[in-house]
């Protein structure tokens, strides 16, 4: 038996690891070699990998317990400007070859398009500098279960007026892959994600009220105390009771930083290249125009350590790049894949998949512009909290969603409001940000401050 020291695991570990990236870079070239003699003009593949732990309690009992372990091989391949894909979850070679051959039996029946392809060459990620997007958190089920119940509890015990859960959760999850195309390129990276969540409901009867808090990040250890989350979780749930309908009118509208993140998502989704080809938004041909308030930018930036959306290539494997898409209000440039700028005639910006981390910010913003400044810059108007329904028309930029939040009298909450429904126009409600947080909050892969609107029709009593 051989017993192996610390420092000799970690580098077996570290061999490991080494080796399995080598065999997800042998079976993407495999992948391809394949479709080359199969006849195939270009092709891609992509190698993955995947592994979880997932637990939820209620009420201190364990409702669930999951662990995945998944692998994959997706594939796709080009016969002219003809395309199709397939993939397998077996990753033997019997299993690879038949993949890559479904792929191209479909390919030969599919119509051409002509603005299939890969990405040109010149476009690829030539540099792969370390973004620190992996770190392993060493909990088991059994840990995660007295984490979420800890969570729990702390939501639950913090006020007698917390009469239920809807439980808490823990989950973590690791991750590799390697992309490989025909013009050469062949990449990866690992990646990871950790977070805890709690939902409870205060009070009783027909004064029932819920509300929830949550923590992720990459880093197990950057995550907020779950004595934290839980206790906010139940602050947000008290403070929404006594809720009220408020007088229909039109009001000042402050967008709490994790809701007014939405509103940056719908800047991205407007200047996506899937809608600006097929002419399903409001942003259509507004390269060069002032489509927000003159005092706001916003960046795209792939390149920040740690964050949800960082890589140095996106799903083609195009070479991302830090871009202002906005400055001072005029719109510099749209998010595209390969596909999607051939489209538009245009050129790939690296975005295929999206943005990475868009962060907005505004001029006249100052530190001690926080959440409770910007309740005094809006003086008496309506504060959200909660967003409910779909109500947002991209082709338009018509905009209405059922609301839940706080009445605010001279820069004080006053009490809180529900039933109600705020609407307007994109375009207008970007016109009229009058003032951006200093509190900027991130959720996921976008960090915004709170958002003040100047004005909205709010539907109440």
């Amino acid at each position: 038996m051989i017993t192996l020291t610390p420092d000799k695991c970690q580098v077996s570990l570290r061999n490991t690891v080494i080796k399995m990236k080598m065999n997800f870079e042998e079976l993407v070239q495999m992948a391809l070699e394949e479709a080359k003699q199969l006849g195939a003009s270009q092709a891609v593949a992509e190698v993955s990998e995947s592994s979880g732990l997932s637990v939820s309690v209620r009420k201190a009992s364990v409702e669930t317990v999951e662990q995945t372990n998944d692998r994959s091989l997706g594939v796709t391949v080009y016969k002219g400007k003809s395309r199709a894909s397939a993939s397998t979850s077996s990753l033997t070679p019997d299993a690879i070859r038949d993949t890559v051959k479904a792929a191209w039996d479909i390919a030969k029946y599919t119509a051409e398009d002509e603005f299939a392809g890969l990405p040109d060459k010149e476009d690829l990620a030539t540099e792969f500098p370390d973004l620190k997007l992996y770190k392993p958190w060493k909990i088991d089920s059994q840990e995660a279960i007295e984490l979420a119940t800890r969570l729990e509890d702390a939501a639950v015990s913090y006020n007698k007026a917390i009469s239920n859960s809807e439980g808490a959760q823990v989950n973590s999850s690791t991750g590799r892959f390697v992309l490989g195309n025909s013009h050469g390129f062949l990449a990866g990276y690992q990646y990871s994600n950790h977070g805890m969540s709690t939902a409870v409901i205060a009070g009783k009867g027909n004064q029932m009220q819920r509300d929830y808090w949550y923590t992720s990040h990459r880093y197990p250890e950057k995550l907020a105390n779950p004595q934290q989350v839980g206790e906010y979780a139940a602050q947000r749930a008290l403070s929404r009771l006594g809720a009220k309908r408020i007088p229909t009118g039109k009001y000042p509208v402050l967008f709490e930083a994790p809701l007014a993140i939405g509103l940056l998502g719908a800047f991205a989704q407007a200047i996506s290249g899937g809608a600006l080809y097929r002419k399903s938004s409001f942003l259509c041909d507004s390269l060069g125009k002032k489509v927000m308030a003159s005092h706001l930018s916003i960046t795209d930036d792939p390149f920040i350590k740690g964050a949800m959306g960082s890589s140095a290539f996106d799903e083609e494997g195009v070479r991302t790049q830090k871009r202002e898409l906005l400055t001072n209000g005029v719109l510099n440039g749209y998010l595209l894949s390969t596909y999607t700028a051939r489209k538009l005639g245009m050129r790939s910006t690296g975005n295929a998949g999206g943005s990475h981390n868009l962060s907005i910010r505004s001029s006249l913003t100052k530190r001690s512009d926080d959440f409770e400044a910007l309740l005094q810059k809006m003086g008496t108007g309506l504060l959200v909290t909660e967003l409910m329904g779909q109500g947002v028309n991209y082709v338009t930029g018509d905009y209405s969603r059922g609301v839940f939040g706080y009445w605010v009298e001279n820069g004080v909450i006053q009490h809180a409001v529900q039933e109600v429904t705020i609407a307007g126009n994109l375009k207008e409600m970007f016109a009229q940000i009058i003032a951006l947080g200093s509190d900027e909050y991130t959720r996921g892969s976008k960090t915004s401050g709170s958002i003040l609107i100047e004005q909205m029709s709010v539907a109440g009593l």
